[in-house]
C-alpha cells in the first residue's frame, strides 16, 4: 500500500486551486481572529535571512503568483502553507532531533515535550512539531538506523554519495529544481501541512483515533507522504514509529485515508456551496468542524440540489425565518398573524405560519453542534441497544433455507456497547437479504432529558414566552428529534458499528492470510498432486524438489476402475521415489482420502512409506485458466495445472499462493459484504509484508513474486528479469541501480529485502572469469543497450557478503565498524564462529554500550547482529507449522463425544476457530474454549488467538449430524 498514488493526486490538485479557494474559507471562518493571533511569530520569521531563498524555490514548483494572490486578498490571515515554511527552521537544530526521535526510556514523556513552547498557540504547535519532522527526515542522514544524536548533533555517513536513501526520487525532481541531477534533501520541508486544512488538527485527530503517540502519527505521515512502503518501515525505521508492527501502520495508514477523504470532501462541498451562494460563516464553521462523512453529511444534507428542498428550507423561501429567529431572540415583539398571506400556499392561515416557524426551528436545533453533542453524550451513558426481527415479507414468501440461517437473529437485541463484530455483519446480511428488519432502540428517557434541556437550557428564549409560543418551542424541539435527530443517531450508530465490524473482519482476514502465506515449506521432496474429482477423474501431477514438473496423467478412481488405476499409481510413486501425495480439498476430496488411506493401510505402496495430506485448493481453478499460468504452463492442460499448484501450495506456499488473487484463498469472514476496496488494499499490503519479510533470491526468483516486494511493481518486475536474462545474473545489491525504471526511491525500499545466494555467485563468478580471462569484455555486453546497462567498474561486479542478509545497504558501513569491532571477516557471516565473537562482544559491552560506541541505534544494531548471526539460508518460516501429514482416515460418523484428536486451523474468526479433524467437516472452537493458558508459551502471538496452519489438540464435545456442525473444546496447542 504505498503511498505514491496519494502524493502524485496531492500535488496535482494543488497546482489546480483556484486564487482564492482556501484563503476565503480562512477569511469567511469565524476563527479568523485566533488566526491572526497565532501569527505572533512574524518577528521572528524576519530575521531568518535565508528564508526568502527557500519560498523562491517552492515559488518555482507550485507557481507563485496564486500565493501572491491570496496574500493580496485577505486582511492580515496569511495562508497556512507560508505559516508552516518557517516553523521548522526556526526551533534549534537539537530540540528537532529531540521530537523526532525520543530515546527509549523518555517515550511516554515526548508528547508532552510537543507541548512546551509557550510562545507557539496550540495549532501550531502540532504543525511545527510535524515540520521539524519534515527537516529531520529530510535534510539529515535518517538518525533512526545509520546514525545516532550524539550530542545534539547528526553524524552524517562518509560514503552518503553511495546511497540516495532519504530523498525522494531524484527523476521526478532533476529537471524543474536542480539541473545536475541531485535530489534536493529539503524539497516539500511544508508538505506535512495537509491539503485540505480543516478547524481539527490531522496528527491530533489520527493519534486520538488509534491511539498512538502524536510524534508517532507527525513521523508516520511524513514517511508515507515520502512514498515509504509498511515492510520498509516496520523493519527499517523502528526508532522513527516506537517499535510498532505492520498491522498498527496498515490501521494508522488506512485512518489517515479516511481522515483525508473527510477533509477533500468538505472543500469540494464548500466550493459547490460557494458557487451557488449558499455558504454562510456558520455554516463554513460547522463543515470545517466534521471529523466523519457522517456528519459531513448531516450539514450538508439541506444544502444538496434536489427536487424541492427541505421543510425548513421552503419556510425559509416564504420569508418566516425573521419570526423563527424572533421567537428566539425577541419574542414579545412577535406577531404570527403579520405574516400571513391569504392567498399564499404556506402563509394562508396562522397554523401554516407555525408549522413554517416550526420546521425552521427544529433545522436550527438539529444543526447545533452543542445540541449534537449533549444528545450523543446523553447517550453514551443510556442503555442504547439493536434490534433484529423475521421480517413479515421474507416469512411469506422467502426461501425456508435461507431464512434458517439467521434463526439466531429472528428475535435477537443487544447493547451496542457489547455487540460481537460477527453478529453485526450478519444481521446486516439479513437486512440486505431481506430476511430481517433492524432498528436502533433509543429508550424515552433519552428523549425526555433532550427536550427538557433544549427549552429550559440551549434554546431558553431571552425573555417571557407567551403560552402560544412556548408550546411552538416544545413542539420545536420535539420535532427536531422526531423527524432529524433520532435518524441521524441510528445512522451513526449502525454506520460506526458497521465500520468497525468490517475493519475487523478485513483484520481478521489479513492475520489468518499472514499466517497461510508463511506456512513452513516442505523442502527436498519430490510431491504427486492431486486435484480430486468424479466424472472427469483425478487429475495428478508428480513435482521435483526443485518444483519442475516431471509428469501429468488423469485417473478415474470413482468410476468402477479403481483397482486397475492403483497400479498406475503405483508405478509413477515408484518410477519418481515419491512418497507423499498431496490432495485437494475440493470436490470428491472426502472419497480421494478413503481410497488412498486405504491403499496405505493395506502397505500396497511397498517399499515406499506413503504418507498424504489435504491442502486448500481455493483458487487453484481460477489461477489454472489465469493468462500467468498460461504463460508459466502453457503446454499443459488447465485442469492438470491445478493439480501442479496444489502440489506446489506444500512445496512452497508463499511462490504459489501470491500467484493467486489474496480474496479467492478464503480464510476470510463475511468477505463479500465488506468493502471490496480496503480488502483488497489491506490483503495487498499482507502479502507485500510477508514476501518482504522472507526475502526473494533475485536470481532464481518469479516475476510475480518479485512484483510483491516493497517498492516493486510489475513493471520493475519485468525489468529486472529482463536485466537477469540479458546480462547473466546479478552479483550485489549495487547492480539493481542499474535497472530500468529503479530510481533510488525504489532501490531503497526494496534493497533490504532482496538476497544473493553467495555460493551460486561465487561459482558464477569464477566461471566468468575462466570464460573470459578478464573483465576486458564485458563493456561491450552493455555497449547495446546504453542507458539500461553502463559499462560497469570491476568493484561493482564484486559479490558482498552482506548481501546474503537482512541489513540495508545504508547500514553498511556500520555493519563493516561492527565486524573489526568484534574482529570478525564478512565471509564468515552466518557460522558458529560468528555468533560466538558477536555473544562476547554483546556480553561485555552490553547491547546500548556497543551501539553507543558505533554511532548508531539499539535497533539498527541488533538487526545487523541478526544479520550477521543468521544461518545461511535462514528462513523466517521455519518457526510456522507445516503441513499434517497422514496415514489413515475418520469417518464423520465415528466421532463421538470426548473424543480427543489432533487437528489443523482451518479458519480463525472473531466468534471461534475452524479445525480440520480429518472428517470432511470443520469443527468449530467457541471462542469462549480458548483461553491463554491453553495457548504454547513459546510461540510469541500478536493476539489471543489461533491462526490458519496451526495444529492443536482437541476434544469433541457435541456432534450434530443433521446439521453437520461439530463442536470442540481446545486442549492445547502442539
Amino acid at each position: 500500500m504505498s503511498s505514491l498514488p496519494r502524493r502524485v493526486k496531492s500535488e496535482a490538485k494543488a497546482l489546480t486551486l483556484e486564487d482564492d479557494e482556501l484563503p476565503s474559507f480562512l477569511n469567511s471562518s469565524s476563527e479568523s481572529e485566533e488566526e491572526e493571533e497565532e501569527w505572533e511569530p512574524k518577528s521572528k520569521i524576519a530575521r531568518r535571512p535565508r528564508l526568502p531563498k527557500k519560498n523562491e524555490a517552492k515559488a518555482k514548483k507550485v507557481a507563485a503568483p496564486r500565493s501572491a494572490v491570496a496574500r493580496k486578498k485577505v486582511k492580515k490571515v496569511p495562508i497556512k502553507e507560508e505559516m508552516d515554511v518557517s516553523l521548522p527552521i526556526t526551533p534549534a537544530e537539537d530540540n528537532k532531533m529531540k521530537l523526532l526521535k525520543p530515546k527509549e526510556e523518555d517515550v511516554g514523556t515526548k508528547p508532552k515535550t510537543l507541548n512546551q513552547k509557550p510562545e507557539v498557540p496550540k495549532k501550531m504547535e502540532i504543525n511545527s512539531f510535524q515540520g521539524k519532522n519534515i527537516r529531520s527526515l529530510e535534510s539529515d542522514e535518517k538518525p533512526s538506523t545509520s546514525v545516532p544524536v550524539v550530542g545534539n548533533q547528526v553524524k552524517h555517513e562518509k560514503s552518503e554519495e553511495d546511497f540516495a536513501f532519504d530523498e525522494p526520487p531524484s527523476k521526478k525532481i532533476k529537471l524543474t529544481t536542480c539541473p545536475e541531477g541531485k535530489p534536493v534533501k529539503n524539497l516539500g520541508g511544508n508538505k506535512i501541512k495537509e491539503e485540505f486544512e480543516m478547524n481539527w488538527d490531522i496528527v491530533q485527530a489520527l493519534s486520538e483515533i488509534t491511539n498512538v503517540e502524536p510524534w508517532v502519527c507527525a513521523n508516520l505521515i511524513r514517511l508515507f507522504q515520502e512514498e515509504n512502503t509498511i515492510p520498509f518501515i516496520a523493519r527499517y525505521r523502528k526508532e522513527l514509529i516506537n517499535n510498532l508492527e505492520a498491522d498498527a501502520l496498515r490501521e494508522v495508514q488506512q485512518t489517515l485515508e479516511e481522515l483525508r477523504t473527510v477533509a477533500k470532501k468538505t472543500h469540494t462541498m464548500i466550493q459547490k456551496l460557494k458557487k451557488e451562494g449558499k455558504l454562510s460563516g456558520c455554516l463554513l464553521t460547522a463543515l470545517l468542524n466534521c471529523r466523519t462523512l457522517e456528519e459531513l453529511d448531516h450539514v450538508s444534507a439541506p444544502y444538496k440540489t434536489g427536487s424541492k428542498g427541505t421543510k425548513a428550507q421552503r419556510a425559509r423561501q416564504l420569508g418566516l425565518e425573521p419570526a423563527a429567529l424572533s421567537l428566539l431572540q425577541n419574542p414579545m415583539e412577535l406577531n404570527l398573524f403579520s405574516y400571513i398571506r391569504p392567498n399564499t400556499k404556506g402563509l394562508s392561515t396562522v397554523q401554516e405560519v407555525e408549522a413554517g416557524v416550526q420546521h425552521i426551528l427544529a433545522d436550527i436545533f438539529a444543526k447545533d453542534k452543542d445540541t449534537l453533542d449533549f444528545i450523543r453524550k446523553l447517550c453514551q451513558q443510556r442503555y442504547i441497544c439493536i434490534q433484529s426481527a423475521l421480517a413479515k415479507v421474507s416469512s411469506k414468501n422467502g426461501n425456508e433455507k435461507d431464512i434458517d440461517k439467521f434463526q439466531l437473529y429472528h428475535e435477537f437485541s443487544c447493547n451496542i456497547k457489547n455487540i460481537q463484530h460477527h453478529q453485526i455483519l450478519a444481521i446486516n446480511r439479513g437486512e440486505n437479504l431481506k430476511i430481517l428488519t433492524v432498528k436502533v432502540n433509543i429508550p424515552d428517557g433519552v428523549k425526555n432529558e433532550f427536550c427538557w434541556w433544549c427549552v429550559n437550557e440551549r434554546w431558553r428564549p431571552k425573555q417571557f414566552l407567551k403560552p402560544e409560543l412556548m408550546r411552538i418551542l416544545r413542539n420545536s424541539v420535539e420535532d427536531a428529534y422526531k423527524r432529524l435527530i433520532y435518524p441521524l443517531l441510528c445512522r451513526e450508530f449502525r454506520s460506526k458499528l458497521t465500520s468497525d465490524a468490517e475493519k475487523e473482519s478485513v483484520m481478521m482476514f489479513g492475520r489468518n492470510l499472514r499466517q497461510l502465506l508463511l506456512t513452513s515449506p516442505v523442502r527436498g521432496r519430490t510431491l504427486m498432486g492431486v486435484d480430486p474429482g468424479y466424472k472427469h477423474g483425478c487429475k495428478l501431477a508428480i513435482i521435483s524438489p526443485t518444483s519442475q514438473i516431471l509428469h501429468t496423467d488423469v485417473v478415474y478412481l470413482h468410476s468402477g476402475q479403481g483397482f486397475r488405476e492403483a497400479e498406475k499409481i503405483k508405478r509413477l510413486l515408484l518410477q519418481y521415489n515419491c512418497s507423499t501425495v498431496v490432495i485437494g480439498n475440493g470436490t470428491a476430496c472426502r472419497e480421494t482420502e478413503a481410497y488412498f488411506a486405504d491403499l496405505i493401510m493395506k502397505k500396497y505402496f511397498a517399499p515406499l512409506d506413503v504418507v498424504y495430506c489435504i491442502v486448500s485448493e481455493a483458487g487453484a481453478s481460477i489461477y489454472s485458466v489465469s493468462p500467468e499460468a498460461s504463460k508459466e504452463m502453457p503446454d499443459l492442460d488447465p485442469n492438470l495445472r491445478s493439480a501442479v499448484s496444489i502440489a506446489r501450495r506444500v512445496q512452497d506456499p508463499l511462490a504459489e499462493l501470491v500467484k493467486i488473487e489474496p480474496k479467492h484463498i478464503g480464510v476470510g469472514m463475511y468477505q463479500h459484504d465488506v468493502s471490496q476496496t480496503l480488502l483488497k488494499a489491506t490483503l495487498d499490503s499482507v502479502v507485500e509484508e510477508c514476501v518482504s519479510f522472507v526475502g526473494v533470491d533475485i536470481n532464481i526468483c518469479s516475476e510475480i513474486l518479485l512484483r510483491h516486494i516493497a517498492g516493486l511493481n510489475a513493471n520493475r518486475a519485468k525489468n529486472i528479469i529482463e536485466w537477469r536474462e540479458k546480462n547473466g545474473p546479478f552479483i550485489n545489491r549495487e547492480q539493481l541501480k542499474e535497472v530500468k525504471g529503479l530510481g533510488p526511491k525504489s532501490f531503497q525500499q526494496c534493497a533490504g529485502f532482496i538476497r544473493f545466494n553467495q555460493e551460486y555467485i561465487k561459482t558464477f563468478c569464477s566461471s566468468t572469469k575462466t570464460e573470459l580471462g578478464s573483465h576486458a569484455l564485458l563493456p561491450k555486453a552493455g555497449a547495446q543497450g546504453k542507458k539500461k546497462s553502463k559499462p560497469t567498474p570491476c568493484a561493482s561486479r564484486q559479490p558482498n557478503p552482506l548481501d546474503q542478509t537482512c541489513i540495508h545497504p545504508e547500514s553498511y558501513t556500520i555493519a563493516m565498524r561492527f565486524l573489526s569491532f568484534i574482529g570478525g571477516n564478512a565471509n564468515d557471516i552466518g557460522k558458529p564462529d560468528m555468533q560466538q565473537k558477536v555473544n562476547a562482544v554483546i556480553q561485555k559491552e552490553g547491547l546500548e554500550g556497543t551501539a553507543t560506541r558505533l554511532n548508531t541505534t539499539v535497533h539498527t544494531l541488533q538487526l545487523i547482529i541478526d544479520g550477521l548471526t543468521q544461518p545461511e539460508g535462514f528462513d523466517i518460516r521455519t518457526d510456522f507449522d507445516k503441513p499434517d501429514f497422514k496415514r489413515s482416515i475418520v469417518c464423520f460418523e465415528d466421532l463421538s463425544v470426548g473424543a480427543v484428536l489432533t487437528g489443523k486451523v482451518e479458519n480463525a474468526t472473531p466468534f471461534g476457530v475452524f479445525v480440520d479433524i480429518g472428517v470432511g467437516k470443520a469443527g468449530l472452537i467457541p471462542v469462549r474454549n480458548i483461553t491463554e493458558a491453553k495457548l504454547s508459551k513459546v510461540k510469541k502471538r500478536r493476539s489471543l488467538g489461533l491462526g490458519p496452519g496451526e495444529r492443536v489438540e482437541v476434544k469433541v464435545l457435541n456432534v450434530d449430524i443433521p446439521r453437520l456442525r461439530i463442536t470442540l473444546d481446545l486442549i492445547r496447542v502442539l
